[in-house]
């Protein structure tokens, strides 16, 4: 009795160990879009998951990118980064480009201050449970009944927004305003550990 219970205590850590050395996830089909991205195990908040890679481009060769593949199908591939490059996850991507939407997420984008994008998870993920961000997509394009409903949102939340769109700004009449003379010289400084925003070509 007294040796299996020091063998159950000793192997304790070892079967932890294995747990954190097992693939944090896997790629299957989804039920809210397509492919998927799912927990290969339990994973604790704060876990940096996957690295959305892929190759930096410019806005004007995404816009490129998007015309020759005909539309803006492709538009959960592209990240915007913070000088305005973005990152196309459909070239030298990686398994990151097939984490959903949701408007109610497990998960952030966090770009690191090297211009590097990885996926963080914010609250204690189930083994088996679909990984998702929310990402409001920025397309500059006009908002159709077409692109409406080619990025509708299915992800199935309470909350859910019923699109992936991030809102048109809407344009104000500009009213001349002087400015304090306290902050008139002043310059927001660039933020740092910022959430990146996938954007929509075309």
């Amino acid at each position: 009795m007294t040796l299996s219970i020091a063998m159950s205590s000793a192997s304790q850590p070892e079967t932890q160990q294995n747990q954190q050395n097992q693939p944090a996830f896997r790629v299957e089909r989804s039920s809210v879009h397509g492919n998927g991205v799912f927990a290969q195990r339990d994973i604790a908040p704060g876990e940096r998951i996957v690295e959305y890679a892929g190759r930096e481009i410019t806005w004007d060769e995404a816009q490129i990118r998007a015309e020759i593949q005909g539309g803006p199908h492709n538009h959960t591939f592209f990240f915007s980064l913070a000088n305005g490059n973005v990152v196309d996850g459909g070239d030298h991507g990686n398994e990151a480009r097939f984490i959903n939407h949701s408007c109610e997420p497990n998960c952030e984008a966090i770009e690191e201050e090297d211009g590097r994008i990885f996926i963080y998870a914010l609250y204690d993920i189930q083994q088996d449970e679909e990984l998702s961000y929310s990402y409001p997509l920025i397309y500059e394009g006009r908002h159709t009944p077409a692109i409406k409903r080619e990025f509708a949102c299915r992800c199935g939340a309470v909350n859910c927004s019923g699109t992936m769109l991030a809102p048109k700004p809407r344009k104000r009449r500009a009213t001349p305003r002087p400015a304090p003379a306290l902050f008139a010289d002043a310059v927001p400084a660039a933020a740092t550990g910022q959430s990146p925003q996938p954007a929509a070509a075309g």
